[in-house]
């Protein structure tokens, strides 16, 4: 290294591609979750980030990591990008539009959407009733629906990129959870027919199921248990599933659309 170079962290290196751009990531709420590591990730390749967070949520199922939003926002800021957040409750009809506009008040229009933000519960058939589907639709994929096709409306040219989450319902059961299977899988079928119909406007639109992930909620225990099902011998980390959106979102993806992408490391159904 010359001696006038100065030291550059793993931001810096990193910042090409997506420097200048916005991206809107929702479900952003927790230290280990999905979320917070492809913020982390697209803010390591230049972009700005603009994130949702609901609170009254993320509290049942991690109650210790309230302060991680606000710590969150100061870590991306602390990298070079501008970053901003709000607290949406996308469970609410109105909260979509709401969220687009907030975007580009205080960031510019966004040309990259993650749709991470999820709702999930145990139910099965003795238990499936219509309060716990409507939860389920509400954020899982109705938001996601009118997310993306208010981005896509809104968007004004240039390469745009709407990249969905989903968990591989396509591939196989997952007993207990009916209403999260059900809107879920509704998100494979939605991102490829979107992705026919915005392309013209310069947008892809893709999935990824990053396969089971500890995000902190994983006890011990059925850590092991699915980490036998992996080649690696390891269950998946935030941290996979978000490069593979990084690069989703990036140049070098620019003739993949309509896909869902099933990153889970050769996980082992049977």
């Amino acid at each position: 290294m010359r001696g006038d170079e100065p030291t550059r962290g793993p931001y810096e290196i990193a910042a090409n591609g997506l420097r200048g751009r916005v991206a809107l990531v929702t479900g952003a709420g927790r230290r280990r979750g999905i979320g917070t590591a492809i913020c982390r990730v697209l803010a390591e390749k230049g972009a700005d980030v603009f994130f949702t967070c609901w609170s009254a949520y993320d509290d049942e199922i991690l109650p210790d990591d309230r302060d991680r939003p606000q710590a969150l926002l100061q870590e991306l800021r602390g990298a070079g990008v501008r970053a901003e957040a709000i607290e949406l409750d996308l469970a609410l009809p109105d909260s979509p539009e709401q969220l687009l506009d907030a975007a580009k008040e205080r960031l510019g229009p966004p040309s990259i959407l993650v749709n991470n933000a999820a709702h999930s519960t145990r139910d099965g058939f003795e238990e499936l009733d219509a309060a716990t589907l409507d939860a389920h639709y509400a954020v899982n994929l109705r938001a996601t629906a009118l997310l993306s096709v208010g981005f896509a409306r809104r968007f004004e040219g240039g390469a745009g990129r709407i990249i969905n989450l989903t968990s591989g319902q396509s591939l196989g059961p997952m007993p207990g959870e009916l209403a999260y299977v059900a809107t879920k899988g509704a998100i494979e079928a939605f991102t490829q027919t979107l992705a026919a119909e915005v392309g013209h406007k310069g947008i892809t639109v893709n999935a990824v199921n990053p396969g089971p992930t500890d995000t902190g909620w994983m006890p011990e225990g059925l850590k092991r248990e699915l980490s036998s099902k992996f080649p690696a011998g390891r269950v998946g980390q935030p941290e996979d599933a978000a490069k593979i959106v990084a690069f989703l979102a990036g140049e070098e993806s620019a003739w993949i659309t309509g896909q869902v992408i099933h990153s889970e490391g050769g996980f082992l159904r049977s």
